[in-house]
């Protein structure tokens, strides 16, 4: 891989994009090597990912505005679509991703952050869709994504103004949970993905699924789908040990209890 580092670290994922001279900017190839080193990754071991960029001044910049500026309407589809396939893969991909943003992520890069399950920025940070500034849409999922984290008119502004945020007010609107400083930003990111990969696998998982495929219907079919991802826990080794567990300890709680005796 030229442009994608991922480490793994106990049962955390690190995958940075590492283009710094091009503030990270999205073009055909780093496409392509994070939908494989997606593909490679092993959720059997691995049970959280943070997604980050190299360098302190950007997470993201965008998408690599050289390829698009000489694209038909035809090739402009077709970068969409790569863009589109991969953040899809992404936002559904089978364990919780953590975006630890540090720096800009404009265009696409607010758009690969909107993929992740969890946002922390730093205080550096800056977000935005400029895309009307340059005569195009948002390609990769912002005119979607964006309306459904921070609400349809914060979305409408945000794109149709082209105007970019700095962290605290990602932070304010709801785009972002957390801002550390740039420091602290990804030790904090593996310490959640490391308080998330501790919990059971197959009940996280099934909570990703649940919370992700229940927000593109109605609620009684959201229900639905929670009842059978509900169910679909029990007889499992996790929920068997988990239950085990807390059945013990509070066994060992109540024999602990002395009654009261008055004297």
């Amino acid at each position: 891989m030229e442009f994608i580092n991922y480490e793994v670290e106990d049962m955390v994922g690190v995958i940075t994009i590492n283009r710094p001279k091009a503030l990270n900017a999205l073009n055909s190839q780093v496409l392509d090597e994070l939908n494989e080193t997606l593909d490679s990754v092993d959720v059997n071991t691995v049970r959280a990912l943070v997604l980050t960029g190299a360098g302190e001044k950007s997470f993201v910049a965008g998408a690599d505005i050289g390829e698009m500026s000489t694209l038909s309407k035809a090739e402009g589809e077709t970068f969409g679509k790569k863009g589109n396939d991969v953040f899809r893969k992404l936002e559904t991909f089978h364990i919780p991703v953590i975006a630890a943003v540090n720096g800009f992520a404009l265009g696409g890069g607010c758009e690969i952050s909107m993929s992740c399950d969890i946002r922390i920025c730093s205080e550096n940070a800056i977000f935005g869709q400029p895309e009307v500034g340059l005569g195009i849409t948002p390609g990769f999922g912002g005119t979607q994504r964006l309306a459904r984290i921070v609400g349809v008119g914060m979305a409408k502004q945000m794109i149709y103004t082209a105007r970019n945020i700095k962290a605290d007010e990602a932070f304010r609107i709801g785009l972002v949970n957390a801002v550390y400083p740039l420091e602290e930003l990804i030790p904090a990111a593996k310490k959640l993905a490391a308080t998330i990969a501790k919990n059971a696998p197959i009940a996280v998982r099934n909570c990703k699924k649940a919370i992700n495929d229940g927000l593109q219907v109605n609620m009684d079919e959201a229900i639905v789908i929670e009842e059978k991802l509900f169910g679909d826990c029990f007889e499992t080794e996790d929920q068997r040990a988990g239950m085990g567990n807390f059945l013990e300890k509070d066994k060992e709680k109540k024999l602990k209890v002395v009654p009261f005796q008055n004297k």
